[in-house]
């Protein structure tokens, strides 16, 4: 009898904590998707990730690589918020979004930036690469150009605007890429948190699809679209304490989702990482003797350090150097001499080079023999 209780009491036990997965999912729901990715913009670092490298339709997502060319003009001098270009027969029968531009109309850059971002217009697109490329097919060229030395190698662009229909595709993790790269365009910074806005005095109204320009002041950029064969998709940025990441959803079931998608992947990510910058206290560098030369030691010092991601619950990076017990001269200045390791507990993060501060100059015969007066006088 006891072991039939025992038993009876073991099921309803185990049917108990069965249930219990399924009301923790139910909490935390998985909201669809084709793919996602969350990326932190200073190192590039991949945080969270489903089929991120996923080869997807582009769409008017290739739109950001437009604005991303089109700031580089604005970097390099070519142009200014107030630069005029002019419409060229190119725009004519531009389907889709537009900001109903003709041939030979005169707009400025700024406005051709507002209408590109805030409009999503595919007619300014189409203004922006022949000004900047020559023509069209040209300005193709140098927006997969540019891909590849971003490192998006799984992206390939048809035209400025993008169409789900072009050809064109792209992953998750690329467009996370080119939104890091766009992070740093200062030029931009207005337009992507820019929700309403007006072209031609009143006349031409605009309004940004993407919400959380309007509905999130941490937001930094960049662009939400949608199709009926591509669904709906959102690369959205923000800055929280002095980190910023990069959500990007493509291929959700709904606008509402794809939202609620980004939100979800910014709190994980603000809430999980943080961003440190490795460094070293002053009892790791030391004076590396050298043999030979016409000084006895030079300081070490280190390489480029770059800053790394980390999670929130780890406690200090712990730093391994590595460096001899001497050197022979000649050695030149920025010489590797060493090296040092950060680790995360035994999880190997970054390395770098520790190098010479400064050049240090074979000893030779008239080094020697003027070391020996010195010393000869001294007497």
């Amino acid at each position: 009898m006891k072991r039939w209780l025992a038993a009876i009491c073991a099921a309803v036990l185990f049917g108990m904590l069965w249930r219990v997965p399924a009301v923790c999912a139910a909490e935390e729901p998985e909201i669809p998707a084709a793919a996602y990715a969350l990326m932190e913009t200073e190192t590039g670092t991949l945080l969270l990730e489903s089929h991120s490298g996923d080869r997807l339709a582009c769409g008017a997502m290739a739109k950001l690589m437009t604005a991303y060319l089109a700031a580089e003009q604005v970097e390099q001098g070519n142009w200014t918020a107030d630069t005029v270009l002019t419409a060229t027969d190119a725009v004519t029968g531009t389907k889709g979004a537009v900001i109903w531009l003709t041939a030979g109309e005169e707009m400025t850059v700024g406005d051709l930036l507002k209408g590109l971002i805030v409009g999503n217009a595919n007619d300014a697109a189409v203004v922006l690469a022949v000004a900047a490329g020559g023509d069209a097919e040209t300005f193709v060229m140098d927006m997969n150009a540019r891909a590849f030395d971003l490192g998006m190698r799984d992206t390939r662009f048809a035209s400025p605007q993008g169409s789900p229909d072009d050809g064109a595709y792209t992953t998750a993790a690329d467009l996370a890429r080119l939104c890091c790269a766009l992070a740093k365009q200062d030029c931009l910074r207005e337009y992507f948190r820019t929700w309403r806005d007006f072209l031609r005095g009143d006349a031409t109204e605009l309004v940004n699809e993407n919400t959380f320009a309007r509905t999130d002041e941490t937001s930094i950029g960049f662009k939400a679209c949608h199709s009926e064969s591509e669904g709906w998709s959102i690369a959205a940025g923000a800055e929280r304490n002095g980190m910023q990441c990069v959500a990007v959803a493509l291929g959700c079931g709904d606008t509402d989702s794809r939202f609620a998608l980004a939100k979800q992947l910014l709190r994980k990510g603000f809430a999980g990482w943080k961003v440190v910058q490795p460094g070293f206290s002053g009892e790791f560098l030391y004076p590396v003797q050298i043999r030979g030369g016409v000084e006895r030691a030079v300081l070490a010092e280190p390489g480029r350090l770059k800053a790394l991601v980390i999670p929130r619950s780890c406690g200090e990076l712990e730093t391994v150097m590595v460096l001899p017990g001497y050197f022979r001269a000649p050695v030149r200045k920025g010489q590797k001499l060493g090296s040092a390791a950060f680790y995360q507990g035994d999880t190997l993060l970054y390395e770098t080079d520790v190098v010479a501060a400064d050049a240090v100059r074979k000893r030779n015969f008239w080094d020697a023999l003027e070391q020996i007066t010195v010393k000869m006088l001294k007497l």
